[in-house]
């Protein structure tokens, strides 16, 4: 592996820190909040209604629905490592096609067979996350059939601890998921040092900018703002 290979991974790895970082405002580079953040807070308001409401199958149905999206992206994971050892077994052809093409730094078959164990990793550790998360999306879901009704026996203000007990490990369990899914965004990026280090920065720098327009910038982040300030306007 060449010493630009060495950069260009750096260069990925930092792009990946530092946008975990916005994400979870260690860094306070930006003021703004974050599309993440946002939906933190609609998350605790959900279980906040939910105290009030005496039939709650739409809720379950929500928490369900919450598991079955992290298990696909877990049995995603899981075939995507198997795609990464299939690609390592025919390393020698599929290192023919990429030389093939023009304009490529050439590479050895041993710094093409470490790219793929490099891409197997991240998807190793997206399957960790998404176990993870719905684990605790399951957890969740047992915590919410325990949630008392807001005039129950135990007192108003015990029902809506326990709601933001729940809501905190809702939101701990999406924080999982969405740094599963970050990770499976950015083995898009990675995709890029199978064609040379220099399209790897590059298709790593147009990801980051892909992710960070989206949590920043993008009309989604603007409408769950909205929808938050008019929440908090409406109340007396």
């Amino acid at each position: 592996m060449t010493g630009i290979d060495i950069l260009a991974l750096c260069f990925f790895l930092l792009c990946w820190f530092v946008f975990d970082g916005l994400v979870s405002g260690r860094f306070g580079l930006i003021q703004r909040k974050s599309l993440t953040s946002a939906m933190m807070i609609h998350r605790r308001r959900w279980m906040k209604t939910a105290l009030s409401r005496d039939l709650r199958m739409i809720d379950t149905q929500i928490l369900s629905g919450l598991q079955n999206g992290t298990a696909f992206f877990a049995s995603t994971s899981i075939f995507a490592i198997g795609g990464c050892f299939a690609l390592m077994g025919e390393a020698d052809r599929a290192q023919m096609l990429f030389e093939d093409l023009p304009g490529l730094i050439p590479s050895t078959r041993a710094a093409f067979e470490m790219k793929a164990g490099g891409l197997a990793a991240i998807f190793g550790y997206s399957f960790f996350k998404f176990g993870w998360s719905y684990r605790l999306f399951n957890y969740n879901t047992i915590l919410f059939g325990a949630l008392p009704m807001r005039d129950g026996a135990n007192g108003e203000k015990a029902a809506e601890r326990m709601a933001e007990q729940i809501a905190e490990v809702n939101i701990i369990a999406a924080r999982h998921f969405n740094t599963g899914l970050r990770a499976i965004f950015l083995s898009i990026g990675y995709l890029g040092w199978f064609l040379g280090p220099y399209v790897f920065m590059a298709t790593t720098a147009f990801v980051f900018m892909i992710l960070t327009r989206r949590q920043y910038f993008s009309d989604a982040r603007r409408t769950i703002l909205e929808a938050t300030q008019n929440e908090s306007e409406e109340r007396p």
